[in-house]
């Protein structure tokens, strides 16, 4: 048995073919609002869909009871916009999982943009 790992060649790491994790790109100019929600894990599937679909939100973090952080969940303006069929089932399969065995979470949604608050007030 050959137990020798190779490591990847720079021509492999560098033409893309790894998937790495990437941040949101944040425009410096754009207002960023975080918030909080404890809910139970029956209604977490219907929340991220929900959180999915608004197209606002840069990122949602699911937490346990203790505060530990059980998945991190990086969205894109690109993703939402343009393949959200395929990128709303992963997603909503790992937040299924979570919310049956987990009871009590909590949910912190990134909001970014103009009105990162979500209000659709219309006078200012």
């Amino acid at each position: 048995m050959d137990t020798n790992l190779e490591q990847p060649t720079g021509a492999a790491a560098v033409d893309g073919s790894e998937i790495a994790p990437t941040e949101p790109p944040v425009d410096p100019n754009q207002k960023v609002t975080v918030e909080e929600f404890k809910i139970s894990g029956d209604s977490l599937v219907a929340m991220v869909k929900d959180l999915i679909h608004q197209g606002n939100i840069r990122r949602i973090i699911i937490k346990n009871e203790e505060g530990r952080t059980l998945i991190e969940i990086p969205l894109t303006v690109g993703v939402i916009g343009g393949a959200i069929g395929t990128a709303v089932f992963p997603v909503v399969a790992a937040a299924g999982v979570i919310g049956a065995m987990v009871a009590h979470l909590t949910v912190v949604i990134e909001r970014q943009g103009p009105d990162a608050s979500g209000d659709q007030d219309s006078g200012s």
